[in-house]
């Protein structure tokens, strides 16, 4: 068995349930996943500031709401038997922003990164944080390598971008195939010779994105109605499922996400051929 298919291999839900949801609606959530075959889900959250702005509120309070919506989905989805989540919670254009607004996110998304590693035995969870950490402190950047460590035991995978761009990720992929391909001695400007077959291959590439080994995402969920990827796993998401929710982020919750596997199940995934492997046909 190859080391994608080891981690991409079927496990069971397990129930902590510590937000006060149904039973039945976790049994639902379930019964769906199951029937789906989801492996891995990805969320664009989206529609923090719109919220906070329509209750009159500062952009900052629509971030803490959206982070109550983040630990409740994402612990949600490994209720249910999702294995893999990937959650896209700051980019590498949220830079632009105004500084206040960066510095709450910021503040926000370190606050969390701690109660997690206080709660690694509880979540269960492997807490991954892909994207470039190169400008956050050292301390932070300290946590988030000892939270990939001391969580790297649990099978269930929970990727945070932060800092992350696709096109970055993609440069970065690129380059390190390049120098694994030069460091085994197969690269020399005779090899780049029209004719002399591939320098680099999809694998090569693949092996080298901040999400290896998780398998692509299966469902890309995008809140608060926009309807583009924003630059967010743009080698994953080829053959995902895009499923475009008018609901903002902070709103979104457990039973919206399962009302998007339900719009998963609908779709005709195909992959460039004419069977459909789920939903009608």
């Amino acid at each position: 068995m190859s080391e994608t298919e080891n981690v991409t291999a079927a496990v069971e839900p397990y129930v902590i349930n510590s937000y006060g949801v149904s039973n039945e609606l976790l049994s639902e959530g379930a019964a769906l996943v199951r029937e789906s075959g989801l492996r891995h889900v990805a969320f664009i959250m989206d529609g923090n500031g719109r919220w906070a702005t329509a209750r009159g509120l500062p952009r900052e309070s629509g971030h803490k709401e959206g982070m109550v919506s983040f630990e409740q989905v994402a612990e949600y989805c490994a209720d249910i038997g999702i294995r893999y989540v990937t959650v896209y919670a700051f980019s590498t254009e949220n830079w632009k922003r105004p500084k206040h607004e960066v510095n709450a996110i910021l503040m926000i998304l370190r606050r969390y990164l701690k109660r997690a590693m206080k709660l690694i035995d509880q979540k269960r969870v492997h807490f991954v944080v892909i994207g470039d950490i190169s400008p956050f402190d050292e301390k932070t950047q300290q946590l988030i390598r000892d939270l990939d460590e001391k969580s790297a035991c649990y099978d269930r995978v929970l990727n945070i971008a932060l800092n992350y761009g696709g096109r970055a990720e993609l440069v970065h992929a690129m380059n390190e195939a390049v120098r694994e391909k030069a460091e085994q001695g197969v690269l020399s400007a005779e090899s780049m010779l029209p004719g002399m077959g591939e320098l680099l291959t999809e694998d090569d590439i693949e092996r080298h994105l901040y999400t290896y080994p998780c398998p692509p995402p299966d469902m890309i969920v995008r809140t608060a109605g926009d309807k583009r990827l924003s630059n967010f796993l743009l080698w994953q998401s080829s053959y995902s499922e895009l499923i475009f929710s008018p609901v903002l982020w902070p709103d979104y919750r457990q039973g919206d996400v399962n009302d998007s596997i339900r719009d998963f199940l609908s779709r005709q995934r195909r992959y460039g051929g004419v069977e459909s492997t789920v939903g009608v046909k």
